[in-house]
């Protein structure tokens, strides 16, 4: 189902959306249909696309970094209807693996193919314990991704990388990390300043920069130790 909502800023906008929806802000995908800046003698208003049914929605450009790599979301997403059944030796003994691997944590669930690139494969779990799966920020799933990335390598796979999603999250929170970045780098404009953002993963992080890196007035940079830094996004100027 879509639905439109309109407010004075993105983030009315949005909220607005959850409270009449019942839904929480993961739960829905935004688009962007028109914005209004204020001026003089008029208000200023974001109009937006609510898709409720778990379908995608682009928010806004993903842009290639200075090294030419294109972000993975449109990746993943001409890629997801392939064929889900296990293709091969490799494949069978990775969803074989994962399903053993979550049967024995006790939340049981099938498992098949999402998509197939070179050196990249990518595995969804369809299970009703998907919540508990996923984790906080997705944190039991990264950990599950990493055990299936360290048993891809003894398979002698160490070039492939394994990326594991349940209900679509990994979509969803690329999603969210885009439009968080766009907010905070509006918000630092706005205040000249800069804001941390709260501790991320490689990929997170990198996806964060990615959005940014072709705004010429904002700057990210990493900061702390660590598998999960956080992110400054702080205002530079224009060169």
């Amino acid at each position: 189902m879509e639905y439109e909502f309109e407010g004075r800023t993105e983030k009315e906008a949005i909220d607005k959306a959850a409270q009449e929806l019942g839904l929480e802000k993961d739960d829905f995908d935004v688009e962007i249909l028109e914005t209004q800046k204020q001026g003089l003698f008029k208000k200023g208003f974001v109009r937006i696309k609510v898709h409720a049914s778990g379908q995608r929605a682009f928010f806004g450009p993903v842009n290639e970094d200075k090294a030419g790599r294109a972000s993975e979301i449109g990746k993943v997403s001409k890629a997801v209807f392939g064929d889900p059944v296990p293709q091969g030796d490799y494949e069978e003994k990775m969803t074989a693996f994962t399903a053993g691997l979550i049967q024995r944590m006790g939340y049981p669930g099938k498992i098949s193919v999402l998509f197939r690139e070179k050196n990249k494969l990518g595995l969804k779990i369809e299970s009703e314990h998907s919540s508990i799966l996923i984790g906080k920020k997705g944190k039991n799933l990264d950990a599950l991704q990493l055990l299936l990335n360290i048993y891809s390598g003894r398979l002698g796979r160490e070039d492939t990388r394994v990326i594991l999603d349940t209900e679509n999250y990994r979509i969803r929170r690329e999603e969210s990390l885009v439009r968080l970045a766009y907010s905070v780098a509006e918000k630092v404009r706005e205040s000249r300043g800069s804001i941390l953002l709260e501790p991320m993963n490689p990929f997170d992080r990198w996806l964060i920069h990615t959005t940014l890196n072709d705004i010429n007035d904002v700057e990210t940079k990493s900061e702390g130790d660590g598998l999960y830094k956080q992110v400054r996004v702080f205002y530079r100027g224009l060169k």
